[in-house]
C-alpha cells in the first residue's frame, strides 16, 4: 500500500527551487486542447501521495479530493485548465510541408517564422511564410492568412506526422530576474498553484481540485469536473493578459489594462462568462487588506475562465475567479513576475483557511 505523503495544513506555501522545477516541468510539455495527456500524468504523479482520492474522468478532467476534519465542512472547488492554446496538423503537402489550424484563440500574425514542436514525439519545425524582402508591396499591406502558411518539417521528420497530430510554439522555461519566460502560462501557473495548495490543505474544508481539459475551446471540461463534484462554492485559478503597455501611438495613459505585472493577484469582479459572487469577492479582498497582500481588480470585460461554465452547473455555485497577471497570453512566450505568482498562492491559501458556511449563508446581493 502507498503511504500517503502529508504536510502541514497550517504552513502557508511559498515559491522557491521545488516549485520552478514543477512549473518548468509543466510549462515546456506540450498540452494543446484535446490532448493534454502530458501535463495530465504530471498532475497524477504529483497529487497521487497527498489526496484522498484522485479520478480521472470521461473527458480527461483529474479529480482530486482531500477532505477536511470536523463538522460542516465547506465543499470548495478550485479549478485550472491543463490545455494551452495551438495547432493541429490537418494536410500532408510535398516535400515534409504540412498544413494546418489554430485551436484555440492565436492570433495569426504572430504565427510566421515561429519554431514549433510537433506530437508526442516533440518533433521540430518551424512556420514558413515568404521572406518580407520577397513580398511586393500589396502583400506586406495584407493580413498573412493561415491557410498560406505551411509548418516545415523536412521530409524526413515528415513521415512521422500525420494529420490530427497537435503542435504548439517550442519557447522554454526560463526565469529572468524577478519574471518567469514560457509558453502556456496560461493556464499551467494555476496547475502549480493547485498543486501546492494541495500540498498545504486547509483542514476547515473539503478541497475540491479539478485540473480542467478543454478550456480554451469551450470551457467544456469544467462543466463536467463541477456536476462531478457538486461543490458548495469554486474559485477558478487561472492566468490574465496584463495589458499593461503603454500607449505607442497617443499622449493618452493606458487605462484599460485589465491587469498589471507587480500588482498581485487579480480578482475578478465581472468577465465576460461570470460576474463573480460578491461573498467571495469579499472575502478575497478582505484577507488581502487584512494580510498585506497585494492584490488588484481585474477590469471588467471580455474573456473568461472555467468560473464562467462552473457557476450555473446544477442548481448553481457561487464562484469567482483569480488569476496570476501574464504579458503576451496566446503568445509564443508569456512573461509573469514571480512575486505576483507568490502572492496568489499566499491569499488563495490564507482565504481557504478562513471558509466557513456562515460565509454562504449571508445573502448574495451581486
Amino acid at each position: 500500500m502507498t503511504k500517503k505523503l502529508e504536510i502541514s495544513a497550517g504552513q502557508v506555501p511559498e515559491i522557491g527551487p521545488d516549485q520552478f522545477a514543477l512549473l518548468e516541468k509543466l510549462t515546456n510539455a506540450i498540452a494543446v486542447s484535446g490532448d493534454e495527456h502530458e501535463v495530465r500524468q504530471i498532475v497524477l504523479e504529483e497529487v497521487k501521495l497527498l489526496a484522498d482520492d484522485v479520478q480521472v474522468d470521461a473527458l480527461g478532467n483529474v479529480l482530486v479530493t482531500k477532505f477536511g476534519r470536523g463538522e460542516g465542512r465547506v465543499r470548495v472547488m478550485l479549478a485550472s485548465h491543463m490545455d494551452e492554446i495551438g495547432l493541429m496538423i490537418v494536410q500532408k503537402n510535398d516535400d515534409g510541408q504540412f498544413e494546418f489550424e489554430r485551436v484555440g484563440g492565436i492570433d495569426e500574425r504572430q504565427l510566421p517564422g515561429k519554431a514549433v514542436l510537433v506530437g508526442r514525439e516533440h518533433l521540430p519545425g518551424v512556420i514558413g511564410a515568404k521572406p518580407i524582402h520577397m513580398t511586393t508591396t500589396s502583400e506586406r499591406e495584407q493580413k498573412i492568412e493561415v491557410s498560406s502558411l505551411r509548418i516545415d518539417l523536412g521530409p524526413e521528420i515528415g513521415d512521422q506526422v500525420k494529420p490530427g497530430d497537435w503542435a504548439t510554439f517550442a519557447t522554454r522555461f526560463g526565469i529572468l530576474g524577478p519574471s518567469i519566460r514560457a509558453k502556456a502560462l496560461d493556464d499551467r501557473l494555476g496547475v502549480a498553484t493547485l498543486i501546492e495548495l494541495l500540498k498545504h490543505a486547509p483542514e476547515n474544508i473539503d478541497l475540491l481540485l479539478a485540473f480542467t481539459v478543454q478550456e480554451e475551446v469551450g470551457l467544456r471540461g469544467a462543466r463536467v469536473a463541477a456536476y462531478r463534484f457538486d461543490p458548495d462554492m469554486a474559485i477558478a485559478v487561472d492566468s490574465t493578459p496584463a495589458n499593461d503597455l503603454p500607449n505607442w501611438d497617443s499622449e493618452v495613459e493606458n487605462a484599460r489594462y485589465n491587469t498589471k505585472l507587480d500588482g498581485g493577484p487579480a480578482i475578478y469582479v465581472m468577465d465576460g462568462a461570470t460576474i463573480g459572487d460578491q461573498r467571495l469577492v469579499n472575502l478575497l479582498t478582505g484577507v488581502g487588506d487584512a494580510n498585506a497582500i497585494p492584490y488588484q481588480i481585474r477590469q471588467p470585460g471580455s474573456g473568461g475562465t472555467d468560473a464562467g461554465m462552473i457557476h450555473q452547473v446544477r442548481a448553481g455555485v457561487p464562484s469567482v475567479s483569480v488569476s496570476v497577471p501574464s504579458r503576451y497570453i496566446h503568445f509564443a512566450a508569456g512573461i509573469a513576475r514571480i512575486d505576483d505568482w507568490a502572492n496568489t498562492l499566499k491569499l488563495l491559501h490564507t482565504a481557504l483557511s478562513q471558509v466557513t458556511p456562515e460565509l454562504l449563508a449571508v445573502e448574495r446581493r451581486a
